[in-house]
């Protein structure tokens, strides 16, 4: 070995692997070797750490633009929803629309054999106390040779009380037959004179060109004397 050729080797630095420079066979001045290992450890290191960040830099960016998306989406749904309510809400009926949709009639002032006529929603309905003899022909009838095949059980909540709106199923016509001294056509029920519309006393169209039964609405007996219609 020659007189000052020191083998020098390179200290370790952050991120920079083992890197052992031996300069037995060049003649290199100690502290140029030093200062040129510190630079390049300096630079890879810097390299390493930026590539080891990398992902944890990026998976924070998504994170935190997912994070900004959501809360962007939530406060749009939410003021969507403010500016939606009012005009929602104004699409409800009011309180007398509402109280109009439904009708409450006293059952006990009507005989038997009587009919009476109540208006809901701007429509008559029939209200019908049937005698015995009328129940026995309405549930005694073929329903297989019928226009609208209904048996008479499923068109009443209580065999004495018929309940039907009013209008004949053809083109609209109130039907004749709610007092005893107009025509009730060829089966006891109902007549519609505009077309010849005739009604069993079930409310079922029988003869004549309307297609469909009167139709019965939505009703609850609240007792014994007392029928919500709605």
């Amino acid at each position: 070995m020659r007189r000052g050729v020191v083998p020098v080797r390179a200290p370790r630095f952050a991120g920079y692997t083992s890197l052992p420079v031996i300069c037995a066979r060049q003649l290199v001045n100690p502290r140029q070797l030093f200062a040129s290992c510190l630079l390049q450890g300096m630079f890879q290191g810097k390299e390493m750490t930026e590539t080891a960040q990398a992902p944890e830099t990026q998976g924070d960016g998504e994170s935190r633009r997912d994070f900004l998306i959501l809360a962007t989406t939530a406060v749009g749904a939410l003021g969507t929803a403010i500016f939606a309510w009012p005009i929602i809400d104004s699409m409800n009926p009011a309180a007398d629309v509402l109280a109009l949709s439904t009708t409450e009639v006293d059952l006990s002032a009507i005989e038997e054999g009587q009919s009476v006529t109540i208006k809901w929603r701007g429509r008559p309905v029939f209200v019908r106390r049937r005698t015995q003899a009328e129940i026995a022909d309405a549930r005694s009838t073929d329903v297989k040779n019928l226009p609208d095949p209904e048996e008479d059980a499923a068109r009443v909540q209580r065999p004495e009380w018929l309940i039907l709106v009013g209008v004949c199923t053809h083109l609209g016509c109130i039907p004749l037959g709610q007092k005893t001294t107009e025509p009730r056509g060829d089966f006891g029920g109902w007549f519609c004179p505009c077309h010849g519309s005739h009604y069993d006393t079930s409310g079922r169209i029988r003869k004549g060109p309307a297609p469909k039964n009167l139709p019965v609405p939505i009703y609850t007996f609240l007792d014994d004397n007392t029928v919500r219609i709605g």
